[in-house]
């Protein structure tokens, strides 16, 4: 997103299950993302520096869309300043961004690190998922990247959101080159760029990366904010070390929060210790009027969780997680109660119907320990030599299709299990694989699946309660399961009396529960019955008979310039997940969570 354009929020540091509880996304409206991706409506992300608090979340800056970071930046207190956006609609520098502390010392001034750091332009073309069929307005941005060796060079995901162009431009150059995203990591906000262009690797170092920092160890963020086309370098100290919440991909991970300032436009750019090693990617900012200086830096752990991952499978496959739901264990009746001895463990109050945790880990049962680690009653595990922090981050150091070792006590016995981790399977997700939504119209019923950009995009208030709560509090019962809701209706004969239908939920086509859009546009065309009939919510029915609705497809694609009635992904074949012989009950994929289970404080999602 451009960076004076978005804002990005993020979910409280000590939330664990992102933005998908209202508790958990109004902690991450704090936070906004430096770069150029739109984020749902409680993560807003914005061009400016990003940063975190534990109990407010960060926002990322970095290059943003025009419309949709302006929404963020308002909704969200953290912001992403990666990249500076250039859309029409831009008005100029946002007065609200506070001048830079320039450093000048001598050996950052003649550091050839520094020619390391590029500045990165994007033009980006995002999905217009109201109507599925085209796209957004492009609009450019700007934000900072740095090289890594073996041609290639790292910068925010964010920065390269629905990129259509990517060109980069070296330090002291006035040649801009062709950039190719190789890979991006939305939930850790990294992305892998190369350059095939022979001049522009003429000469150039790689930047070597460091050890985590230490608390009030010196840092210094390099990148290419607002406020002037040269590289600019502004310095601070670590703060604070923790798992924090990334407003761009709704994640929690390990984070550095620093003080240097960090900008629109610095999304992407190293941040340095004192001996010119790496020690992270600066990525977004804390806003808030009770707060100053809080950024963030993604630490080299979290990078070389993702470079090891794009190595090891060609591609990046995602942060696995355990798909539990966990309760502290602070109480001693609680504890006395579960037969739990000593002062240690979580309890595990939900599992998710798609992970492999589901095989072997039950409601009730408290995990005491994770691949030989003991894990504490508040759901920490030691760190480092003196300190502890939460027990999400060991699982974080693994990868997808990795088995862990869980200790648990159920009913007082101890005992081993072991368990795949696997990427969270989102009903509703933040992001769309791809980046065009799927969408079928059938004679002007618009269907399409209900995802955070399309709630950002039509507003909490027009999408309505219900499927705000479901997208909230609710957890896929399958893979591959998803809400299908009735976008609009395209006016025409055949469909008098629906025209003021919108963002309705349908369960049923005629009879059968529908599963996710593609079993819906499969039910559709092998139907030879006489009407079509869909069921919503609250038994609203809508029929059309089967013969005059394939008739007047074809004219109302042309009266609203459609060029198809349906996406590319849904002329594949369907393929039955489940199985024919697997049942849809009435609540599947319905399982409320409500607020009073999903304290900020007292339960996490590992």
């Amino acid at each position: 997103m451009a960076v004076a354009a978005t804002t990005c929020s993020f979910s409280s540091l000590a939330s664990a299950y992102t933005s998908r509880y209202s508790s958990i996304s109004s902690h991450r409206r704090h936070l906004s993302t430096f770069s150029c991706r739109s984020a749902p409506k409680a993560i807003s992300r914005s061009n400016k520096g990003a940063s975190s608090s534990p109990n407010k979340p960060p926002k990322q800056f970095g290059g943003g869309s025009g419309e949709d970071e302006k929404r963020r930046t308002q909704s969200s207190p953290f912001k992403s300043f990666g990249a500076q956006s250039q859309r029409k609609d831009k008005k100029g520098v946002s007065s609200d961004l506070k001048e830079q502390q320039q450093v000048e010392t001598g050996n950052l001034q003649d550091g050839a690190f520094l020619n390391a750091v590029v500045k990165v332009y994007c033009t980006h073309t995002a999905p217009d998922y109201s109507l599925p069929w085209q796209k957004q307005r492009q609009y450019t941005s700007t934000g900072s990247a740095f090289i890594i060796g073996d041609g290639k060079l790292l910068t925010n995901a964010h920065c390269v959101e629905h990129a259509t162009q990517v060109k980069v431009k070296r330090r002291g150059d006035d040649t801009k080159y062709v950039a190719k995203v190789l890979a991006r990591g939305i939930e850790c906000d990294i992305a892998l760029l190369s350059v095939e262009s022979e001049e522009f690797w003429k000469g150039t170092e790689p930047l070597n990366f460091g050890r985590l920092p230490r608390l009030q160890d010196a840092v210094t963020v390099v990148g290419y904010p607002l406020g002037g086309d040269t590289i600019s370098v502004t310095k601070g100290v670590v703060s604070r070390i923790e798992v924090t919440s990334y407003a761009h991909g709704s994640s929690d991970l390990l984070g550095i929060q620093i003080d240097a300032a960090i900008n629109p436009g610095n999304s992407g750019g190293p941040a340095f210790n004192d001996q010119g090693e790496c020690i992270g990617v600066a990525f977004q900012v804390f806003r808030s009027e009770d707060v100053e200086n809080i950024g963030y830096v993604i630490p080299t752990t979290v990078v070389s969780h993702f470079l090891d991952d794009y190595e090891r499978n060609g591609k990046y496959t995602g942060f696995p997680c355990l798909g539990v739901l966990l309760q502290k264990l602070e109480n001693p009746a609680l504890r006395s109660c579960l037969k739990v001895q000593s002062n240690e463990g979580v309890l595990v109050r939900r599992v998710e119907p798609t992970s492999d945790a589901n095989n072997v880990l039950k409601e009730g049962d408290v995990i005491v320990s994770f691949d030989g680690v003991h894990v504490g009653c508040e759901g920490t595990v030691p760190f480092r030599s003196t300190e502890r922090i939460a027990f999400r981050y060991l699982i974080s150091q693994k990868f997808t299709g990795d088995v862990v070792e869980v200790g648990i006590i159920r009913a007082g016995a101890f005992m081993k299990v072991q368990v795949v981790l696997d990427p969270r399977v989102h009903l509703v997700p933040y992001h769309i694989e791809g980046g065009q939504p799927s969408y079928l119209i059938i004679s002007g019923l618009v269907f399409t699946p209900l995802s955070e950009p399309l709630i950002e995009e039509e507003c909490e208030d027009t999408i309505g309660l219900k499927l705000l709560t479901k997208a909230r509090y609710s957890l896929a019962r399958f893979k591959g399961e998803q809400i299908v809701i009735l976008s609009q209706v395209l006016a025409n004969e055949v469909n008098i009396g629906y025209e003021n239908m919108s963002n309705q939920q349908v369960l049923k086509f005629n009879g059968t529960w529908i599963k996710n859009i593609h079993h819906l546009a499969h039910l559709i065309d092998s139907c030879k019955d006489k009407y079509l009939v869909f069921e919503f919510e609250d038994n609203y029915l809508a029929v059309l008979e089967r013969e005059a609705a394939a008739a007047a497809s074809p004219c109302i694609l042309k009266d609203y310039g459609i060029p198809s009635e349906r996406s590319s992904d849904l002329l594949k074949p369907y393929m039955d997940s489940l199985g024919d012989n697997r049942s849809i009950n009435q609540d599947f994929g319905d399982i409320p969570v409500s607020n009073l289970e999903i304290g900020s404080d007292g339960l996490l999602w590992a």
